[in-house]
């Protein structure tokens, strides 16, 4: 007998995320994890590995608490905000019997989370403007239990608008939970919903070191929300989420100068994305360039996969999103140095027919 026929069916039927690590590649310039692209440096402080550690670091839980406007009782820790949007479901979602829904294109995790634990997964398409479409999410919410809605979206870069957040949130009191992903939220702090927290009971937001704190490796994620939804969190967290050296490096992360680097990181990947949305522009191969708000570009290209193959084999790698509902002939590209950047472009215009881009200075 197979071992995989003892296994769940829902488990054998099921395609696993392809994170940029599964999908592998051979280059020098990896722009397709939306990942900073030089690793910061950190000294361990802590030396107690024979014990335990704390299921919800104190010193980490009161610097983020500080960082994002909100009390402690309203934060949780994860193993990346990937365990956060597991956490939901696990707390509030009955296999065959409650239905998560999200609004594809967008984040492939909530998909793949829902079907692992047997959840129904309701999809409602995003507008042509990668809106929500309120009128058709409000016609599919029977036995939702929680809806996922990422801002800035992963992989199309824009925010969702905050009138229609809310009116989301309204649409939803009683019936489901409202988890806003923020993964990308430090490129536009301005538009974060932590501020709503005391008006929506039902609200949750999804947030990561992994962005622009540059820790991605460290899987460090929280759920910010009122006590009562984070009460019911930790009754299904893992006993001890958080390593000691997670924690160490965690807390310095979000140390006043921690901070402070985070936000130059951030001025200096918006420089460099403005910067290639420019050129990319004038690219003969690029139809389209999509604005962002996060640490990518989604642009449109003709022949697409010649362009992501062509790049591939010189080393630069690019995320593909032909896949995603609406996103035919789309890549996804991580802002990286300017030299990363540059050579981004120098690839491109390097493709027949493509038209030589002006080069600006640094």
């Amino acid at each position: 007998m197979s071992i995989e026929n003892l296994a769940r069916a829902n488990v054998r039927e099921l395609t696993p995320y392809q994170s940029a690590r599964r999908l592998g590649g051979n280059g020098d310039v990896w722009l397709n994890a939306n990942e900073y692209p030089i690793a910061p440096e950190f000294q361990l402080t802590a030396q107690t590995f024979n014990r335990y550690p704390e299921c919800q670091p104190a010193l980490v839980i009161e610097r983020y608490a500080d960082y994002a406007g909100v009390n402690k009782d309203q934060v949780l820790v994860s193993r990346g905000a990937d365990e956060g949007i597991e956490l939901l479901i696990r707390a509030f979602c009955e296999p065959g019997k409650d239905a998560i829904l999200f609004c594809p294109p967008t984040y492939g995790m909530y998909a793949v989370s829902a079907e692992t634990f047997g959840v129904e997964r309701r999809t409602v398409a995003a507008r042509q403007d990668w809106q929500l479409d309120l009128p058709a999410i409000a016609d599919s919410l029977d036995n939702v239990k929680l809806i996922y809605v990422c801002s800035p979206n992963n992989p199309t870069g824009n925010l969702i608008d905050p009138d229609d957040l809310r009116t989301l949130l309204e649409m939803a009191k009683g019936k489901a939970i409202v988890a806003i992903d923020e993964a990308y939220i430090e490129f536009c702090p301005q538009a974060s919903c932590a501020g709503w927290l005391k008006d929506y009971p039902h609200l949750a937001i999804l947030r990561t070191l992994s962005k622009a704190f540059a820790l991605a490796g460290l899987r460090c994620g929280f759920t910010l929300a009122n006590e009562e939804l984070i009460t019911l969190l930790l009754k299904v967290i893992a006993p001890y989420p958080l390593s000691t050296p997670v924690a160490d490096i965690a807390a310095q992360a979000l140390s006043t100068e921690g901070i402070r680097t985070m936000r130059q990181r951030v001025t200096e990947i918006s420089a460099n994305r403005s910067w290639l949305q420019r050129e990319l522009e004038n690219c003969a191969c690029v139809e389209q360039v999509f604005t962002s708000d996060s640490n990518y570009l989604l642009a449109r290209f003709t022949a697409s996969s010649n362009v992501f193959k062509t790049l591939w084999d010189q080393g630069i790698i690019l995320r593909d999103q032909n896949k995603q509902p609406g996103l035919s002939g789309c890549l996804r590209i991580t802002i990286g140095t300017r030299d990363e950047c540059r050579r981004v472009v120098y690839a491109l215009s390097a493709l027949p027919g493509a038209t030589e881009t002006r080069q600006e200075p640094m």
